[in-house]
């Protein structure tokens, strides 16, 4: 299952504005979107810039496995 992870910029500036420390990073399947603080990659990723035709988010960079991913220690994706 390909996973997708990239930096959701907007929870960044929201955290600066409102003093806050929402999780940042984003952790896409085409089932399941994890939110989280640190991310460990299992095995190979592939990290991909796109700025012509970006992810439905947004995001002009991002990062791709089909390994399993571990988010904030424990939950894997």
């Amino acid at each position: 299952m390909k996973r997708i992870v990239h930096v959701n910029q907007h929870v960044i500036k929201s955290n600066r504005k409102n003093n806050v420390t929402d999780p940042v990073l984003t952790c896409k399947t085409y089932k399941d979107t994890v939110y989280g603080h640190e991310i460990e990659m299992t095995g190979p990723t592939k990290i991909i810039y796109r700025p012509d035709k970006p992810l439905s988010c947004g995001a002009h960079v991002w990062i791709e496995t089909h390994d399993p991913i571990i988010i904030d220690g424990k939950k894997e994706l």
